[in-house]
């Protein structure tokens, strides 16, 4: 179940695979897929299953179906590192993927921009839209509203009998949102929020404002 709210007069779709969706301009806003992370610790001898490499694909596919995006603007490290068998399988995921495609460049995506222009993917360091800075790094500018990704954000939760939750988030202050990390095998930041922040918890397939 998404969680809707208003930034600045427009509405945002909160998803619980972690994306966002800005309806007045049909973009879907998604950060740290880290594409490639899991061939990069396979080639070093960490055990991690072939199938969360699919994962990333099956959950991009079913935020986009279910939001039908013109846009979609990835905010940073959508690719873990240099390129390995993985991007063989991104080529063909952005090849069957009808809406426009940006990135907004993350300390992970190293790989070679002409890489991505090849495929039609436009590259920036920030993008500003209306009143909202994109940016992969949290980045405070007067008279924008953040949206960005980098740290992972999670927040940990009491319950009765002393238990223990930590659940990834989306993150607002008064002027950013942080969104969770979108990739399977990326882990998190837990982040201790102040009285006037806003928490989203992704739990039980659905977002829930704590």
């Amino acid at each position: 179940m998404t969680y809707d709210l208003s930034i600045a007069r427009h509405t945002f779709s909160l998803h619980p695979h972690g994306g966002i969706f800005w309806k007045e301009k049909s973009l879907l806003l998604i950060s740290d897929v880290h594409l490639g992370k899991v061939g990069h610790f396979r080639k070093f001898g960490a055990a991690v299953p072939r199938k969360v490499v699919h994962k990333n694909f099956i959950l991009l596919d079913e935020l986009i179906a279910h939001f039908q995006p013109f846009h979609i603007c990835f905010l940073g490290d959508l690719f873990h590192s240099s390129l390995n068998k993985e991007w063989d399988l991104f080529e063909n995921w952005v090849e069957k993927t009808a809406s426009k495609i940006t990135l907004v460049a993350g300390n992970h995506d190293i790989i070679a921009p002409e890489k991505f222009q090849d495929l039609g993917i436009e590259i920036f360091e920030a993008l500003a839209l209306n009143d909202f800075l994109l940016t992969h790094h949290p980045d405070v500018r007067d008279g924008f509203f953040n949206f960005c990704g980098h740290i992972h954000p999670a927040v940990r939760l009491r319950g009765f009998g002393r238990q223990r939750l930590k659940l990834p988030c989306f993150f607002k202050t008064k002027n950013q949102m942080i969104l969770p990390a979108f990739g399977e095998f990326t882990g998190n930041h837990t982040l201790t929020p102040k009285k006037e922040d806003e928490i989203f918890v992704v739990v039980d397939n659905e977002v829930v404002k704590i």
